[in-house]
């Protein structure tokens, strides 16, 4: 197992449940080249993935996300959005 310093940052907005998982901020200086919905009947719901121009995984972003995520990631923390 590797141990990694990542920086993961989790935005929620309420008033549509919708939350975006930030990976890694280096990869997001080309921004998002195309996004992929999962098939919600395999997610349990609306997850669309955001890859960079070089295929790598730089957001997630969850519908419906106060039932598919845990708590601590809806609510708000100092310095965050």
């Amino acid at each position: 197992m590797n141990d990694h310093n990542l920086s993961v940052r989790v935005t929620y907005d309420a008033a549509t449940d919708a939350a975006y998982i930030y990976l890694d901020g280096e990869t997001w200086s080309g921004g998002v080249a195309d996004t992929v919905p999962v098939d919600p009947l395999v997610a349990r719901g609306m997850i669309n993935l955001d890859f960079d121009r070089e295929d790598r995984l730089v957001g997630i972003e969850v519908l419906a996300a106060s039932r598919r995520l845990p708590r601590s990631f809806l609510e708000p923390h100092a310095g965050s959005d």
